[in-house]
């Protein structure tokens, strides 16, 4: 359905892109916009053959809510390195729960396992899809 459907909508929406991008601004905020959109084009598409991508980021947004909500708290990061531990941090929480694990438990299992040298050649078995309680 998304290739019989949404293929010819995505191409038709291109097409416009590219055509109306030469008849604006170069630096108005819809030219940044469209040639944002377009420099992305393959990763905008990978829905149409991947049935697994959503079309649309509702449950993206609602599974980082928590962490928007709290991200004034966050600033004390205070450093770009900071905020990427941050980040890291706040994505495995939410992948956790994702998989229907205790975020809790998770991080402080892997973290044990990293304290008392987890080899890194098997850092894949502490991700949250493979917790074991």
């Amino acid at each position: 359905m998304r290739q019989q459907t949404c293929a010819v909508i995505v191409s038709e929406l291109f097409d416009l892109w590219h055509k109306t991008l030469p008849r604006i601004s170069g630096k108005s905020k819809l030219a940044e916009a469209i040639r944002y959109a377009t420099t992305r084009r393959a990763i905008f598409e990978r829905f149409l053959s991947d049935g697994r991508v959503e079309l649309d980021s509702n449950i993206v947004e609602r599974a980082i809510r928590p962490q928007a909500i709290t991200r004034k708290n966050a600033l004390f990061a205070g450093s770009d390195g900071g905020g990427r531990s941050w980040a890291t941090i706040a994505t495995l929480l939410q992948t956790a729960r994702m998989n229907n694990v205790d975020p809790n438990a998770c991080l402080t299992q892997t973290l044990e396992r990293i304290a008392n040298g987890w080899p890194s050649s098997e850092i894949d078995a502490l991700m949250p899809w493979n917790y074991q309680a």
